[in-house]
């Protein structure tokens, strides 16, 4: 007597994976999301699919941020960010590390507004110091955006606060 193997089939209708890479438009660099996550220290709390949300908001808008640096890099005759020249830091463009900062940080700015409870310890939402942290860390994170922006563009980084 023989038996086939058959496997069980499942009633549940599974997501298709999510690529682990946001593609640019060419010119930008592609963002990897394992590595944002090992950036930005972001745990399984946020799932790949709300990720990749986050990081293509991120880039359309840190993409509309440099739309006039680029079109001038681009009619210089760079066709991407790592052509332009600029300094080198552990064999990589600091255009390119200041980029990717960017996105990384306006994208974890949107995921801490959009999910205010993410923290991987369930206590901390009782601590009022946490909560207060919370509160601070999208202003934080953007501005760590807005600095990378005006780093590449060479603008200086001005902080303001009123009294």
């Amino acid at each position: 007597m023989s038996f086939l193997a058959v496997e069980p089939s499942t009633p549940f209708q599974t997501e298709p994976p999510v690529s682990s890479v946001v593609e640019n438009d060419g010119f930008y660099v592609d963002i990897h999301l394992s590595q944002m996550r090992d950036a930005m220290r972001l745990d399984g709390t946020v799932t790949d699919v709300r990720l990749r949300q986050a990081v293509v908001a991120a880039i359309l808008h840190v993409n509309k941020e440099l739309r006039d640096w680029k079109l001038r890099q681009v009619a210089t005759g760079y066709t991407t960010l790592a052509t332009v020249p600029a300094e080198r830091i552990d064999r990589e463009s600091v255009l390119i590390a200041h980029y990717r900062r960017a996105v990384y940080c306006t994208a974890k700015a949107d995921l801490i507004e959009r999910y205010r409870d993410y923290d991987s310890t369930a206590s901390s939402l009782s601590d009022k110091k946490m909560m207060e942290a919370l509160d601070n860390a999208p202003g934080e994170q953007r501005r760590n955006a807005h600095w990378a922006i005006a780093d590449i563009i060479g603008r200086t980084h001005l902080t303001v606060e009123l009294i």
